[in-house]
């Protein structure tokens, strides 16, 4: 009994001590920005000689729970700014606050050919592979997103044409629908022809974040190979950012970016951006006389059929900095475009007339709230509808060659297939992200994002074709629970699941009968449901030394175009099964200086994926269009890396290289017993090696204080690669290697606020070559001319 209440009175004492501890903390708030006011988010946040840290939110502000009483130093830094300290004395119970201006370590330089790490240490300090370009350096130039991705080391781009082409995304080997893209963290997948990477111009985004291999949870989708999210400006401040560029092939940008808010909350945005181009650049092909068949090797023409036009509006309104709601926007994006088709999937099909047109009418919803009910509970939630359609128009009986003469049919036909089908792929999607923030080293992330598709259209040349009234439906759900332990500032873990699930109704055609003509439809349904789940983790050596690693067993879902077909130079293949892979990253960051005169970075990882149903394009029955199949088994060892260098503000220079060895590893194929000759072969049609290389030279208070020239260099390099199997005789058809050189030359006035840039791109007119063998555009020059304020 007496040791009962020995225990009775110090669980009591315990108690009661503890009570008295958790009352007696404080806590600590304020605000981080610029010398001019500007909010600077993920800026770094802590109390000297503890473990007490945070990072500013979009904002800038920041929060530091359960500090105990005492004398601190309150540290912030940020990269390109001069880090501050201040003593603050801290007294018990009680909520102080402190603000800091931070002042730059040099004006940003106005560059079309810098890309480094993100300047965020938020963003570097993820446990995931990411690199991030500046897109604010970048927006003098007349680059699309899809051309300044392609200076990211992993990255390959790969177009069938010049401006408004189909383009292919490649990064560590995965290509296609592997790697996801995002705007703002929404996913694009049902964005249509309209809003497409390489005609979005890179005045839209503040940075764009590229995640190679495991993407992360918020990130929700089923990403195989990696992920990019395109960041645009969602500060609360009132700007404008116009340009207009022209150039070679009587090519024309236009793009207008505006946000107003003002001090009651009540915020608008608008951007828009045009791109228009004959695409009637220089090409280099064999030629048959249509009427004669005689046969012209290696002559030099100009593409005559690949005019393109896009226009695009993304227009919002709502709220910012409510009770209610921390962002509350409604908005609408509306656009149109048509492009002509000059070839199909090689360059001995050659089309005169046939082209296709569509739009996008899209309004959306995005609705963001911190500390939702209780401190800590983040929501954001979205939601997108497409209401809009495309066709494809193929109405003329005629065979055309490079020459532009053309051999016409009687009858009705087509150049590849006659329609005149319209059609709406009702795409909708609706995303939900909460977050909540445990304490300060633990938090949990819910992520789901609704896919739906609905294929409708008819041909108003064919009404009564009961193939255009087949279902094409589609519906797609991603399910993420993941968990962040943040121990230290030097280490970082998180881990997650997926869940994969998806349904599709379609239906095939057979004949009933066996009398010719005789064609009838099956209805069929399939379902998916997987379950993935990986780990990042992260450790600093140093305070400059950083080292990842992570692993990811992954699925990618079949995508529509991959199922039903793009109606243009993709079949469909309804017999797709999702893929699978287990990925491996590991790789360090380092940056350094010495004597702040010098500055460089170092980064480099390597990678390994397994991946099994692999799904790749390959050339159908008659080689005119590509279709996607699934190899049983492929596998990627690669590495890549970039060194980067500054001198002062004076001049900057980068290279990167990327090495990645995709292997067949499907020893025996279906029905045979033998080892399939193709064994260990080499993935063809996909560059195994490449890089990048950039140099700038920056000229301050040119002209007069404030004013800035800048020269640029930029180089391109891809070795030459396999276009079929390496084991299918000597004849393996190489595509050769390639080197293509760009110069720039930006002048900007008055810090920026008026800016002149002139371009070459492929400065020495190489011949530049994509996807089976498909040539990219020839020498241009462009200029551009851009104004931008901001208050």
């Amino acid at each position: 009994m007496q040791i009962s209440k020995i225990l009775h009175t110090g669980l009591l004492c315990a108690l009661s001590f503890i009570a008295h501890a958790q009352t007696s903390l404080a806590s600590l708030s304020g605000q981080v920005k610029t010398e001019d006011g500007e909010p600077l988010p993920g800026a770094a946040v802590g109390l000297k000689g503890t473990s007490v840290g945070t990072f500013a939110n979009a904002d800038g502000k920041f929060t530091l729970e359960n500090v105990r009483p005492g004398s601190y130093q309150l540290a912030v830094s940020f990269l390109g700014y001069q880090s501050q300290s201040k003593d603050i004395v801290v007294k018990s119970g009680e909520s102080a606050r402190m603000n800091f201006k931070l002042v730059s370590e040099s004006k940003e330089l106005e560059s079309v050919s810098v890309i480094g790490r993100s300047e965020t240490r938020e963003v570097n300090r993820q446990a995931y592979n990411v690199t991030a370009i500046d897109a604010k350096k970048l927006q003098n130039s007349t680059l699309d997103l899809s051309h300044a991705l392609d200076r990211v080391s992993g990255v390959r781009v790969r177009e069938s044409g010049g401006v408004g082409s189909n383009m292919n995304f490649s990064l560590n080997g995965f290509t296609g629908r592997q790697v996801k893209f995002f705007l703002d963290g929404v996913p694009m997948d049902n964005f249509g022809s309209s809003f497409q990477l390489n005609n979005i111009p890179i005045n839209l985004a503040e940075r764009v974040e590229v995640y190679k291999g495991v993407v992360p949870i918020w990130l929700g989708s089923d990403a195989l190979g990696g992920a990019v999210n395109i960041v645009t400006n969602t500060k609360q401040n009132s700007y404008l950012d116009a340009s207009y560029s022209y150039g070679s092939f009587n090519t024309h940008r236009t793009a207008i970016n505006a946000g107003y808010t003002s001090k009651s909350g009540f915020t608008a945005q608008l951007n828009a951006f045009q791109n228009y181009s004959d695409n009637n650049y220089w090409i280099n092909v064999d030629v048959a006389d249509v009427n004669t068949g005689q046969y012209f090797r290696n002559q030099r023409l100009r593409r005559f059929h690949d005019t393109y036009h896009n226009e695009t509006v993304i227009a919002s309104v709502g709220v910012v900095g409510k009770k209610f709601a921390d962002r509350l926007l409604v908005g609408i994006t509306l656009g149109k475009n048509k492009a002509e088709i000059q070839t199909g999937a090689r360059m001995v099909s050659v089309f005169g007339q046939w082209h296709r047109k569509g739009n996008i009418v899209m309004p959306s919803l995005k609705y963001q709230k911190k500390d939702l009910f209780v401190k800590g509970l983040n929501v954001n939630i979205s939601a997108n509808y497409n209401l809009g359609n495309e066709q494809n128009v193929d109405t003329v009986y005629r065979r055309y060659n490079w020459f532009q003469q053309f051999k016409q049919y009687e009858g009705k036909g087509s150049e590849r297939e006659r329609s005149l089908y319209k059609f709406r792929n009702n795409n909708g999607l609706a995303t939900a992200n909460v977050t909540y923030q445990i304490d300060s080293r633990h938090s949990v992330t819910i992520n789901n994002v609704y896919n739906t598709f609905n294929r409708k259209g008819k041909d108003e040349l064919f009404p009564d074709a009961d193939k255009y009234e087949q279902p094409r439906i589609n519906t797609k759900n991603v399910l993420g629970l993941g968990y962040k332990f943040d121990y230290s500032e030097q280490w970082n873990t998180s881990i997650f699941v997926k869940h994969f699930s998806q349904h599709n109704k379609y239906s095939v055609s057979y004949n009933p009968t066996g009398n010719w003509g005789d064609e009838a439809f099956l209805v069929q349904k399939n379902n998916f449901k997987k379950l993935g789940y990986g780990i990042a983790s992260t450790y600093f050596l140093f305070k400059n030394f950083q080292l990842k690693g992570s692993f990811e067993k992954s699925y990618r879902l079949p995508e529509t175009d991959e199922l039903f077909g793009d109606l243009l130079n993709l079949e469909g293949n309804i017999n797709l099964n999702p893929e699978t892979s287990n990925n491996y990253n590991l790789g360090f960051s380092y940056q350094g200086n010495i004597n702040r005169i010098h500055r460089f970075s170092v980064d480099a990882n390597v990678l390994y994926r397994d991946a099994q149903g692999f799904i790749r394009p390959k050339l159908n029955a008659n080689q005119t269009k590509q279709v996607m199949d699934n190899l049983a088994d492929v596998t990627n060892f690669g590495v890549d890396g970039e060194v980067r260098y500054s001198f002062r503000q004076l001049f900057t220079a980068g290279v990167n290289l990327t090495y990645q060895d995709l292997r067949n590893n499907t020893r025996f194929e279906d029905g045979y017993t033998t080892e399939s000759p193709l064994y260990r072969d080499r993935i063809p049609n996909m560059p195994f090696m490449f890089g990048n290389a950039d140099a700038a030279v920056f000229l301050k208070n040119l002209g007069r204080k404030g004013n800035t020239l800048t020269l640029g260099y930029n180089l391109l390099y891809v070795h030459a690669y396999y276009l079929y199997w390496p084991s299918l005789g000597s004849d393996k058809l190489d595509i050769p290697q390639q080197l293509s050189h760009d110069v720039n030359v930006v002048y900007a006035m008055a810090d920026g606020r008026y800016n002149v840039s002139v371009e070459c791109k492929n400065l020495l007119d190489a011949r530049l070559y994509d996807n089976f063998s498909l040539q990219k555009p020839s020498r241009g020059f462009y200029v551009k001319l851009r104004y931008f304020i901001s208050k």
